[in-house]
C-alpha cells in the first residue's frame, strides 16, 4: 500500500490520475526554512522528515514531498496574506524562476531525490497582479500561484516537468517507486526510467 504523507489534494489527484491509489496520512513537521539553508536542501530536509514521521517500519510504502518556488536563491513559500501574495507575484512576473520538489519514499530504506523546473512568467502590471491575487487562487500555494488553475495563463514557458510545478514530478516518482520495488501503476510496467 502507498501512503501519501501530505495533505495536498493536488498530490493525491496526480497519483490517482496515473492509477496509484494511496491512503492520505499528513505528516506534522516543522516546515520553517533554516538560516542559510538552500532551497534544494530545504525541500529535501522537509520531504525526508515527512516520510520518516509517517513510516511505521511495516510493509507500507510512504511517499512524502515538499515543493518550493525560488528566485535568486530566495525561498518563496506560501504567502500569509494578500500583500505578501502581490509581492511574490510581482517578483516572479516577467522573469524565470525555479520550482523545486523533493520527494522521499520510505520502505525498507529511504530513497530521496529532487526535481527542478524552470518557469517563465509573462510581464504583469500592478492591475493584473491585483486581479490575480483577488481570485484567491494563491492561498496555500508556494510562490503564490497555481499553474493548474488560472495562473496557467500567466506562464509563458516551462522547461522541465509540469507535474513538478503542480507539486509532484510523476515520471520521477514512478521511476523511483519501480527502482525500490514499491507499488506502480499498471501502465508503468516496462516504462524505461
Amino acid at each position: 500500500m502507498l501512503i501519501l504523507a501530505s495533505a495536498s489534494p493536488r498530490r493525491r489527484e496526480l497519483l490517482a490520475r496515473v492509477g496509484l491509489p494511496c491512503e492520505v496520512r499528513p505528516a506534522d513537521v516543522d516546515e520553517t526554512p533554516r538560516d542559510g539553508e538552500s532551497p534544494i536542501d530545504y525541500v529535501r530536509r522537509v520531504a525526508h522528515a515527512k516520510a520518516v514521521a509517517i513510516a511505521r517500519g511495516d510493509h507500507d510504502w510512504v511517499l512524502a514531498a515538499d515543493t518550493t518556488v525560488t528566485i535568486g536563491g530566495a525561498i518563496l513559500g506560501k504567502a500569509d496574506d494578500e500583500a505578501a501574495a502581490r509581492a511574490m507575484v510581482r517578483r516572479l512576473a516577467g522573469g524565470t524562476h525555479q520550482v523545486i520538489t523533493a520527494f522521499a519514499i520510505a520502505g525498507p530504506r529511504v530513497h530521496a531525490q529532487h526535481v527542478v523546473t524552470d518557469v517563465t512568467m509573462v510581464a504583469m502590471d500592478d492591475a493584473a497582479i491585483a486581479d490575480y491575487v483577488a481570485s484567491g487562487e494563491w492561498r496555500g500555494k508556494a510562490g503564490a500561484y497555481a499553474i493548474q488553475g488560472i495562473a496557467a495563463g500567466l506562464v509563458r514557458e516551462i522547461r522541465g516537468s509540469v507535474t513538478n510545478v503542480i507539486g509532484l514530478p510523476l515520471a520521477e516518482v514512478i521511476a523511483a517507486l519501480h527502482a525500490v520495488g514499491g507499488p506502480a501503476p499498471q501502465f508503468a510496467r516496462g516504462v524505461a526510467s
